[in-house]
């Protein structure tokens, strides 16, 4: 009898896809974080149109979200909207895999340097220096094809697209032309990936203790995901807003002969002030509560199909 359950036992072990685990386990993490954040940043082109030309123009584009969309087509037609969509597909995927995959990374390492115990009770810290870290090298990644795609958005005749946009910045400006605003994009990205997690964490908490995740259906989960996505857009938007002017305008045109970049943003924060920092927070508000949202609601619903279920969870 023992005999049979033992090969019956066997049998299902068999039969049962083993979970994930390391290089396996963060590249499936990394994978569903290129493909949700390209989506989201790519499918809310026209959106980052309009609040860039609001940032950059303020006198002519006055007329707030609507009235930009109005402006843009009018003046220049409706496939103006999806300019900079080449770059903004693709800085955001290389950006999306090492934002999510690394956020998971650095909490697993947290988790291995803290032992579990001690790293939920502080998960908070937690979420916080993993969401940083990762961020850091995701804009490694992202800062040349931002730059570009700023560059294509507030200069309508500068290029065609992604390839002939990056390589005339790389022959009239050098390399260095792409990292100028590597300051503001860490500045912007780094508070506002930390708000994001945290926020979307600790809602995500706060549901999850009231309806336990292993009594919500598939359909339920990606509710919750996107609420809590949406909360922590909104919180990340108000955090990050003028760091994004900042660098909407120091990618704008090419610094003075010897003027560098750290004197550039000194210059631009004066020339803005509190309320200019804010210009276009309505639409930006808009883009980041709908694009976090679909970000948290793709990446969880693409890790489950990839089996890379739960992730690093420390949530109590």
């Amino acid at each position: 009898m023992s005999g049979k359950i033992e090969a019956a036992v066997e049998t299902v072990k068999a039969n049962t896809p083993e979970k994930p685990t390391g290089l396996a386990l963060y590249s499936r993490f990394a994978l569903a974080g290129a493909i949700c954040c390209s989506i989201t940043h790519g499918g809310l082109t026209p959106v980052d149109v309009v609040k860039t030309r609001i940032q950059l123009d303020p006198q002519t584009y006055n007329r707030g979200m609507i009235g930009g969309f109005k402006q843009v087509i009018q003046n220049e037609g409706a496939g103006a909207l999806l300019t900079g969509a080449g770059p903004t597909f693709a800085g955001y995927f290389l950006q999306g895999a090492f934002k999510f995959g690394g956020y998971e990374l650095f909490k697993q390492q947290a988790i291995n340097t803290l032992g579990y115990e001690t790293a939920s009770n502080n998960r908070t810290l937690v979420y916080l220096a993993s969401s940083a870290c990762a961020e850091f090298f995701a804009d490694i990644a992202l800062c040349p094809l931002e730059a570009t795609r700023i560059r294509l958005v507030s200069e309508p005749t500068y290029a065609s697209g992604l390839v002939s946009g990056f390589g005339k910045m790389l022959k009239n400006e050098g390399a260095g032309a792409f990292y100028a605003g590597f300051g503001p994009i860490l500045f912007k990205q780094i508070p506002y990936t930390m708000a994001k997690f945290v926020v979307y964490e600790k809602v995500a908490e706060a549901v999850f203790r009231k309806y336990p995740k292993n009594t919500l259906s598939d359909g339920q989960q990606t509710v919750v995901n996107l609420g809590s996505g949406l909360i922590a857009g909104f919180a990340a938007a108000l955090v990050s807003q003028p760091a994004d002017t900042m660098l909407s305008k120091i990618n704008k045109t090419k610094g003075l002969p010897g003027e560098g970049t750290t004197s550039r943003l000194i210059k631009i924060a004066k020339e803005l002030g509190l309320k200019g920092s804010y210009g276009g927070i309505g639409a930006r508000l808009v883009m980041v509560g709908t694009l976090t949202a679909g970000q948290f609601a793709i990446y969880g619903d693409i890790k489950k199909a990839l089996g890379a279920t739960g992730g690093v969870e420390i949530g109590k």
